[in-house]
């Protein structure tokens, strides 16, 4: 039986110590918070948990196999490595860490020490993302033309990282579990309108092929979108996260060229066919990604979203804040001094 240790029990915290304490083979048994009001409500719920509000207490517990960070994210570094030091392995709520350096740090002692780190892209664990992984896996849409992502809503506002920080790990994970290719660069803008932080920002991603990656984020939307495009040389693809029903749609639909001997002589005709839906799994996420996390410790296997994956994910986000910094302007991805370009 592996014991659970949690840190932080405020907005996704809860939904960590239920799903963690529902997995065979594992059991939380003990949460700590700051927030008196947190440690209330916790006590309410499970009765039989060690309830503390130093985080020492669990970082220092022997009996502790397994550490969840679910704090803000300029704690996760010091927090984490304190566990790993300790011979705990670790769950991180996204973003791993406020640097790649400190990412690197991470996994070098996770490596060292024989322990696995899983960062908490709880995207990639949900039935719609699964399924378009299948249909690009069985070449459904053809070669990929272009992938179009619109995360916007009205707040939450944060008050220690912009909205490319709160808002793009969930669709950077997704992009790059979803798109067999490594982004070499990116250029992003973004505006502030409420306090110092960008609160909207458009990031463009390029890869060494002819595809290309967009996402519009914003904090300040009247309504909530969560729709992701896939245009491919077959079909396209249209995921609508807040449709409870026809979450994933198929358009048979594209441009076949007839004719190129010549420019002037270029004929484009327009393919349309039929729409499908494909059914979508309903299983929890989040439900999953524990399960997979105490698999992975157990069959000493890596988690699909280990550490490299969090530091990768944590690189394009730094390359976002140099581009929007520099106005614009391209910026390399992931190298270790970054690198901006006119």
């Amino acid at each position: 039986m592996l014991n659970i240790g949690v840190i932080g029990y405020g907005y996704w915290g809860p939904n960590i110590v239920r799903n963690l304490n529902a997995i065979e083979g594992a059991r939380v048994v003990a949460v700590c918070d700051r927030d008196q009001g947190a440690l209330k409500r916790l006590s309410g719920a499970y009765k039989q948990l060690k309830i503390c509000s130093q985080s020492d207490e669990i970082l220092n517990d022997t009996t502790i196999d397994i550490v969840a960070v679910v704090t803000p994210v300029c704690t996760h570094f010091e927090l984490a490595k304190k566990a790993l030091e300790n011979g705990k392995h670790v769950f991180v709520e996204k973003p791993f860490t406020s640097s790649s350096a400190q990412a690197v740090e991470l996994i070098e002692l996770a490596e060292k020490k024989n322990l696995k780190i899983m960062v908490d892209h709880t995207f990639i664990f949900t039935g719609a993302v699964r399924k378009i992984k299948d249909l690009l896996a069985q070449g459904e849409l053809g070669d990929i033309y272009y992938y179009d992502s619109v995360r916007v809503n009205l707040g939450l506002f944060q008050h220690d990282v912009n909205v490319v920080w709160d808002l793009a790990p969930h669709d950077f994970s997704i992009m790059r579990y979803l798109i067999n290719e490594k982004p070499l660069a990116l250029s992003a803008w973004g505006r502030s309108h409420i306090n110092k932080l960008e609160d909207i920002a458009y990031v463009t991603v390029h890869f060494g092929s002819s595809k290309l990656a967009h996402f519009s984020l914003n904090w300040l939307s009247p309504v909530k979108v969560r729709t992701t495009l896939i245009g491919g040389e077959k079909k396209m693809l249209v995921w609508n996260d807040v449709n409870p029903d026809e979450k994933i749609k198929i358009y048979d639909k594209g441009v076949e060229v007839k004719n190129a001997q010549g420019i002037y002589d270029l004929l484009v005709s327009y393919r349309s066919g039929d729409m499908w839906a494909p059914k979508v799994q309903q299983t929890e996420a989040l439900k999953l990604e524990c399960q997979h996390f105490i698999q992975c410790i157990e069959q000493d296997s890596t988690p699909l979203n280990d550490g490299v994956v969090g530091l990768e994910v944590v690189q394009m986000l730094e390359a976002c804040n140099e581009s929007i910094k520099n106005g614009g302007r391209m910026v390399q991805i992931g190298s270790d001094v970054l690198s901006v370009t006119g």
